[in-house]
């Protein structure tokens, strides 16, 4: 008997279940669920905002799902994020998703990719706790936060030096990114943590502890 095609959704959702142990991750069902809505949801408004670069659903998964909660140890319990950059909701939406102990303010320039984040959070059940800011973040005063979270924005390694004199009171910035962010944290003499995204040589989330 041939084996049944999965559906995309099936695809993400079979992908999710594997490999989390690989990203030291552990999802509930209902966690595991409202990610797969995600998935549709980013799927449905792609073609139109390019939300994030097309990819078959396993690596969606991996690649932006997955990646995105290895932010969590991070993230103390009841903490406020603050996502700049926030695009598709990365990394702010699956770690809400994740854990219901967090806030999150999502900060993004682009009006049409700002619609698309207040339907998710409000598809998703995440409206009371998360909110939307459509505007650059140099143009707007800093939500108190306990963490910054960035992992998309455009020209990051030009930006850092204004994200991170912006965001003076936030205590933990937690960036993801690759070699030339590593370099620009390094010359802006700021002290952080390097941690390997699983599954990849060339992604890492750089953990910048301020007093």
């Amino acid at each position: 008997m041939a084996e049944r095609k999965l559906t995309p959704r099936g695809g993400f959702d079979k992908a999710l279940a594997e490999r989390a142990p690989r990203f030291g991750v552990e999802l509930g069902g209902d966690a595991r669920g409202r990610l797969g809505d995600y998935f549709e949801l980013v799927a449905a408004w792609n073609p139109r905002l390019h939300l994030v670069a097309p990819c078959p659903p396993a690596e969606f998964a991996a690649r932006h799902v997955l990646e995105s909660l290895t932010a969590l140890p991070f993230i103390p319990e009841g903490a406020s994020l603050l996502d700049v950059g926030s695009g598709a909701g990365l990394p702010a939406i699956p770690c809400l998703v994740a854990r219901q102990d967090l806030k999150a303010a999502l900060v993004e320039a682009s009006q049409k990719k700002s619609i698309f984040l207040r339907e998710a959070l409000s598809r998703l059940g995440l409206s009371e706790r998360a909110r939307v800011v459509a505007e650059r973040f140099e143009k707007v005063e800093p939500p108190a936060a306990d963490c910054l979270t960035c992992r998309a924005i455009e020209r990051f390694t030009e930006i850092l030096p204004t994200l991170v004199k912006w965001s003076s009171q936030v205590p933990t910035l937690l960036l993801f990114g690759g070699e030339s962010l590593r370099e620009r944290l390094e010359i802006e003499g700021l002290s952080f943590e390097t941690v390997r995204v699983p599954e990849s040589e060339r992604r890492f989330l750089f953990v910048v502890r301020r007093a």
